[in-house]
């Protein structure tokens, strides 16, 4: 039987504090940092890429080289 506000396989919010409280000892909160921003570049890399699936090439390639060059100004700047 399951609790109420419990997750399939019997992982409560007790258990996944416990297993959050590992993972930030483990890698500590600046790499988890990197890890959550290099994941979400990924993710938008790929919706992009599938938004673009649907261009001309050439169209599609302006604009990647217009979003890749805004990306390198941010990662600059901080």
């Amino acid at each position: 039987m399951q609790l109420a506000g419990g997750l399939p396989g019997g992982l409560g919010p007790l258990e996944l504090l416990i297993i959050l409280g590992i993972v930030v000892v483990l890698f500590g909160a600046t790499r988890l940092t990197d890890i959550g921003k290099g994941l979400g570049k990924g993710i938008r890399e790929f919706r992009r890429e599938m938004k673009d699936e649907d261009k001309p090439e050439e169209e599609a390639e302006k604009e990647t080289e217009k979003e890749t060059a805004a990306t390198t100004r941010d990662d600059k700047n901080t």
